[in-house]
């Protein structure tokens, strides 16, 4: 099925719930004007990012109103975002939802929680245990969070488990310097996006926030990645932007005849295989 979807790469405020759902509603009302079927937000879209010990102040159950809101507004564009979530046991994840046709369609929990260099997610996060596919009006989708998307096996399990379009909510701050003296951390996600989207035969949407928190700063390029690899629309870098892509049921079909990898990919065999290490590792 063809479709509209929009980036929404916004700057959220650290820590400031009520303005950051103000931002993600005009976005929405945005999207709905544009006619796209779907809206994108970046990682922890709700509450900023480096949050620390207000972890607890901005956590929302997934029966809190502003939930419940964009329940509503999924009624007329699906809607995938970022926020912290509390569960009933009082533990809280960096989580996103997906939301359609006035329901939550599928949550995700973030599983891996980077804890290097700048992150510090596992001290105050608790990590999410699976991956899996979902059914939207649009297709199968798999939806993964930052650091999730940097381990091989998160975005192939969603492929195998049949996701032909991968939903990437991030917070990548900008680090480093590449040879063209551009930010390490874009060219590195460019690379990352590309290849991902080529050896899974799927599109890949990736949403990235921008603006500043306590001197750090987020790049934005959040951007559609087709079947092949290429990239068919790009975000600004380091400035608000709002990226409206057209996805195209024919490119996804094309790219599957034309490079079947999907289809020769043994899943019994790779079974197998991890089998074998985790015996040997044990013994």
């Amino acid at each position: 099925m063809d479709f509209t979807v929009a980036l929404a790469q916004i700057k959220p405020k650290l820590g400031c719930l009520a303005d950051n759902f103000a931002l993600v509603e005009a976005a929405v009302e945005r999207g709905i004007e544009s006619q796209a079927g779907l809206i994108l937000f970046p990682e922890l879209a709700l509450t900023g990012y480096f949050l620390k010990d207000l972890v607890p102040e901005v956590a929302l159950s997934l029966d809190a109103p502003e939930i419940g809101r964009l329940k509503e507004l999924s009624r007329r564009i699906s809607i995938a975002v970022g926020f912290v979530e509390v569960s009933p046991d009082y533990r809280f994840f960096n989580s996103a939802i997906y939301l359609e046709d006035g329901e939550i369609k599928h949550l995700h929990r973030k599983v891996y929680l980077p804890t290097y260099g700048l992150f510090d997610e596992q001290r105050y996060l608790a990590r999410g245990e699976r991956f899996r596919a979902f059914d939207t009006r649009y297709g199968r989708m798999g939806m993964l969070i930052c650091e999730d998307m940097w381990h091989l096996s998160a975005p192939y399990i969603m492929a195998m488990d049949g996701a032909t379009t991968l939903l990437c909510l991030s917070s990548s701050p900008g680090r480093g310097i590449s040879e063209d003296e551009s930010l390490g951390s874009t060219k590195a996600w460019q690379k990352l996006t590309s290849t991902t989207a080529m050896f899974l035969n799927s599109r890949v949407l990736y949403c990235n926030r921008v603006g500043y928190e306590d001197g750090v700063n987020f790049w934005g390029g959040s951007e559609s990645v087709a079947p092949c690899g290429s990239v068919s629309e790009r975000g600004k870098i380091l400035e608000e932007d709002f990226v409206l892509a057209r996805l195209e049921e024919g490119a996804l079909r094309r790219e599957r005849i034309f490079s079947p990898m999907m289809r020769d990919e043994s899943l019994s065999i790779t079974m197998s295989e991890l089998r074998r290490i985790e015996i040997e590792r044990e013994s």
